[in-house]
């Protein structure tokens, strides 16, 4: 429709008498009047002010879910019709976008990069897995892995069951990966060293894996991208800086630049490319752009982000020229946490202002807007994602939001926090049938946090994936209702496998996280990770208390609401010596060599307390108990097995120590579970101590304050991966002198071999007997069922009052992990 606006000249005439005054002259009070002028001519019409309104259907690339495209002008032509030539500003209002909550995201598969060398992943070589793509498709991904110098082949014609298709060396370290209708450029780097920059782009056919072409272009290659029309390839030579040099600060030469492929030739030998040079157009350091990612919309428009310089640059691929470039600005983080403490406390209540974005992944939202992850890098990072018009304007920007749902699901990392937060590594955007979708991959999260982006302008958050160590590219494949995550961190002794995450977009339920955090009154999510202990409510079914271990200090307890799915951590419980109980607990006279500095380490100026929470039970008079695990040295107070009792503000009340003679035994692998029955305590030590074959479970009498210990006879160690070990991880009573325990290996993934529910009666033992236990359930295929790498450490199990049996998982505080927590209810056992 048309609004016009007429603006109509008047011209007004107005007489007015002149008044003089003279000495001895007329004063003209008797003249007469004069005649009056004739009227002026009227004046001509202005142009008209023209607004035309258009509604935008779904699937608009403006407004992805409907809206209305405003265009205004002047009608210079007085038509009375808004020409295109005649528009000179265009605005959109987009519907408020309605995030689909009848399709999720759901990991469905995992494939270990580590199955290309052998079925079983046993194998300490170190792979990796860094950018994904696939063929056109759909049934083939292709990955690049530069620590073993190849790329890797997988088949997922079925999605759920990845399959090993095998590897290609590449005679130098793959960077980066695109696919063209039957054939896959891939960026390698040959450099010799940081000086001698080198880099070909190889071309190989998918389905024969050979190479059938070869090219130098001229320097250190990183990202590279094809448009859309096939037409053109954009390769990102990096030439990046030795971080060991002057403190890694640029200009370190030679610079970088881009390499545009014109693909239009039918053989892949006569595809010529052109250099574009990008030094001269940063502010930080022009003669060293430091180009490090590239994608190309529809226009043939390629977005290329100048990390180090915080700058980014428009190429036109058609002419190989700069078209426009800016800088990516800065950005103000509001609560956040910015610094690393040990033991860890993730306090987000700190300011940095004016922190420079630093960008690394982007990509393009449609022909107008793009967005880009913001790793941050010679500043640190500004752990956000922004989205630019092509003006260079910032049209919405997360802040410290990432950061916060970090926190909020358990996967933000405390030694991050003085570098880069989440740190958003890459970014991709996928076109799911009618949902538009961003996918932010946070490397020291491993989560990649996913966007509904109908309106560009306006990001809302849909959900968060878990993923495997250290995420690097994103893959949408929306003809196949597809996601793939490549991840690249290796440490077989952690267990943490690099490989491929592998995610459907189906109408199940979000199947993670399984806990998270609700605010605390300050707005703030409550911070938790590193779930050590499982506790159920005496008196409320749906209610259930965890802890957390010693990677952090200020130890709390955490009410856990499971009512709800995900479970919600509602409460928090600091554990504090205010009565100075622990301080005066007479750990001297049980260990004489314990210095009071030494004690006093372990509680902090504001009466919280440092220790190693690894059981949890609620006690029968109220409150709580607590078994704190040593950690070897018998000498030291830090390493000693303690017993707390704690009212339900967490206020200690009492501490129980072991006997000398049995502390003086320990090796390590103390305390891991706690457990009370008929007024007494039940703890379960992870592993045997010295000169004894099986680990114990210790039973003190509360009335006697007396101790009695069993041993536990533990299942053999049978995992594939040598040097391991089987352990106790929790005990819990289940009434009538009967109690569930957790045995567990400390492996992980295709190396795990035993998660187990086992129950024991200790109704009637003796000082010194080994009991016998029976075989509840294998927990082994359950935690397999999560579709990710099987997490090594289940350490929390609990019964509630309706008798359904919950396990958590340990994350170790992201440190080493992917920060990966499941609580699961196995149901009813008994």
């Amino acid at each position: 429709m048309q609004f016009a606006k007429k603006i109509i000249s008047l011209a007004v005439i107005v007489s007015l008498p002149a008044l003089m005054v003279g000495c001895g002259g007329d004063d003209g009070k008797n003249g007469t009047n004069g005649t009056n002028g004739s009227n002026g001519a009227n004046g001509s019409n202005g142009a008209k002010s023209l607004i035309n309104q258009t509604l935008l259907v779904a699937g608009n690339s403006q407004c992805f879910k409907g809206g209305v495209k405003i265009e205004s002008g002047v009608d210079a032509n007085n038509d009375n019709s808004l020409q295109a030539s005649e528009v000179t500003q265009t605005t959109y209002q987009c519907d408020k976008t309605t995030v689909n909550a009848q399709m999720n995201f759901n990991r469905i598969a995992t494939f270990p990069a580590c199955m290309q060398v052998n079925a079983s992943c046993n194998t300490n070589d170190e792979t990796a897995a860094e950018i994904v793509a696939a063929s056109t498709d759909g049934m083939t991904l292709i990955y690049t892995d530069a620590l073993k110098e190849q790329i890797g082949f997988t088949n997922i014609s079925n999605p759920a069951s990845p399959q090993a298709k095998g590897v290609l060396a590449m005679g130098g370290e793959p960077t980066s990966i695109a696919v063209k209708g039957s054939y896959a450029l891939i960026a390698v780097d040959t450099s010799a060293d940081f000086i001698n920059a080198s880099g070909d782009f190889v071309v190989v056919d998918i389905a024969t894996q050979t190479i059938v072409h070869r090219r130098s272009i001229g320097g250190q290659p990183d990202s590279v991208a094809i448009s859309p029309d096939g037409k053109y390839a954009a390769i990102v030579i990096e030439n990046q800086r030795d971080e060991d040099l002057n403190d890694g600060l640029p200009p370190q030469l030679p610079a970088g630049k881009l390499v545009v492929v014109d693909l239009t030739a039918a053989t892949p030998a006569n595809w010529t490319t052109r250099d574009v040079n990008l030094t001269g157009i940063a502010t930080l350091y022009a003669a060293d752009p430091e180009p490090e990612f590239v994608d190309i919309n529809t226009d043939n428009i390629a977005v290329v982000t100048l990390q180090e310089n915080n700058h980014i640059a428009l190429v036109d691929l058609a002419t190989a020229t700069v078209a426009n470039h800016f800088t990516a600005g800065a950005v103000d983080m509001v609560n956040v946490d910015l610094t690393d403490n040990r033991p860890a406390v993730i306090k987000p209540v700190e300011i940095k202002n004016a922190q420079l974005r630093e960008p690394d992944g982007v990509t393009w939202i449609n022909n107008d807007y793009f967005a880009t992850a913001n790793e941050g890098d010679l500043n640190g990072g500004s752990r956000g994602f922004t989205v630019f018009n092509k003006q260079g304007q910032v049209v919405w920007d997360s802040g410290s939001s990432l950061d916060d749902m970090a926190i909020r699901f358990g996967h933000y990392q405390d030694r991050r926090s003085d570098a880069k937060g989440n740190e958003p590594e890459n970014i991709e955007m996928g076109v799911f049938g009618g949902d538009r979708y961003l996918f932010v991959n946070s490397e020291r999260s491993s989560v990649i946090f996913v966007y509904d982006v109908a309106d560009p302008t306006k990001p809302v958050f849909k959900q968060v994936l878990p993923a495997s160590a250290a995420p690097e590219g994103g893959l949408a494949i929306p003809s196949r209702n597809l996601f793939v995550v490549a991840s690249e961190s290796d440490i077989r002794s952690a267990a943490i496998r690099a490989g491929l995450n592998i995610y459907n977009y189906n109408v199940k339920t979000q199947q993670y996280p399984t806990v998270q955090s609700v605010n605390r009154p300050d707005g703030n999510p409550i911070p938790w990770s590193a779930l050590s202990a499982l506790a159920s409510d005496t008196n409320n079914p749906d209610i259930l208390y965890s802890i957390e271990d010693s990677f952090f200090g200020q130890n709390r307890i955490f009410t856990l609401d499971v009512s709800s799915k995900p479970a919600l951590i509602v409460g928090e419980t600091k554990i504090m010596d205010t009565n100075n109980v622990f301080a005066n607990s007479g750990v001297n006279a049980h260990l004489a060599s314990v210095t009071n500095a030494e004690l006093a380490a372990m509680i902090n100026a504001d009466k919280s307390v440092n220790i190693d929470p690894e059981g949890l039970a609620k006690a029968a008079d109220g409150g709580f108990w607590i078994a704190s695990e040593g950690s070897g040295a018998a000498a030291s107070a830090v390493s000693m097995n303690l017993i707390f009792k704690t009212d339900n503000n967490g206020v200690i009340e009492s501490v129980i120590h072991l006997p000398a003679a049995v502390n003086a035994l320990q090796i390590n692998n103390g305390y891991e579970g706690i457990a009370e029955y008929n007024n007494s305590l039940y703890l379960a030590f992870q592993r045997a101590w010295a000169g004894e074959t099986n680990p114990r479970i210790g039973i003190y009498d509360l009335a006697t304050k007396t101790w009695r210990f069993v041993y536990y006879p533990l299942d053999a160690y049978s995992s594939q991966y040598a040097g391991g070990w089987v352990g106790l991880s929790e005990i819990t009573s289940l009434g009538n002198g009967e109690f569930m325990v957790l045995e567990r290996d400390n492996r992980g993934g295709l190396d795990a071999s035993i998660k187990r529910l086992y129950k024991i009666n200790l109704q009637a033992v003796n000082d010194g007997d080994v009991i016998t236990k029976t075989l509840i359930k294998d927990i082994k295929p359950v935690l397999g069922s999560t579709t990710g790498t099987l997490l090594e450490k289940v350490e929390g199990t609990a019964v509630t009052l309706k008798g359904d049996v919950y396990i958590v998982t340990d994350n170790d505080g992201v440190n080493d992990h992917s920060g990966e927590t499941q609580l699961i209810n196995l149901g009813r056992l008994f």
